[in-house]
């Protein structure tokens, strides 16, 4: 698969992302576009997963800024778990594990298609500092080898008011599960 965009996805996609930063200034309130545009336009590759993470219902968003490399962080920031990611075991031992009705697909192998990271339970934790995220769905997180060997894996939602991490097994898969991507430019 080629991963690189045409100008004319390369400019609909910073437009995109420039409206969404714009419309949510709390989520970088320290954060100016240009730098970001500027970071963005130098590397391709980057922008080939942003578009990825667009085009599967993210709505990826910069949430952190390494004030010593300059490096931005962005997050899938969508409402609920990406459409386009769910129904996903959590990786491909659990998908093949399954005996049968498996899913088309392992969130681990999808992230690293799109050359994305799965978010860490840390990092889950402070995105719902800034708002409300899977009060309807939930996301696999990347999980602890410890937890892995024996068989599971860890996914976040937010239920009561609050941010909640839990388990299941690597293999299972819900209509109202995907994944979050985290990705660094």
């Amino acid at each position: 698969m080629k991963k690189e965009l045409s100008a004319k996805q390369r400019e609909s996609l910073v437009k995109t992302l420039q409206e969404r930063f714009d419309k949510n200034k709390n989520r970088h309130p320290d954060i100016d576009w240009t730098s970001v545009q500027t970071r963005l336009i130098a590397r391709p590759d980057k922008l080939w997963s942003l578009n990825e993470m667009e085009r599967t219902g993210g709505e990826p968003d910069v949430i952190a800024l390494d004030k010593k490399t300059g490096e931005l962080t962005f997050c899938d920031c969508a409402e609920e778990s990406p459409k386009g990611r769910r129904s996903l075991c959590y990786d491909r031992e659990g998908l093949q594990s399954r005996k049968e009705h498996a899913p088309k697909d392992s969130a681990i192998d999808m992230a690293n298609a799109m050359g994305i990271e799965l978010l860490t339970e840390d990092q889950y934790y402070e995105l719902q500092r800034l708002g409300s995220f899977d009060a309807k769905t939930s996301s696999w997180l990347k999980t602890p080898l410890s937890i892995r060997e024996l068989g599971g894996a860890i996914f976040g939602d937010f239920r009561y008011g609050r941010a909640f991490v839990s388990h299941n097994g690597a293999q299972s898969y819900y209509a109202i599960r995907g994944f979050r991507g985290v990705l660094k430019v």
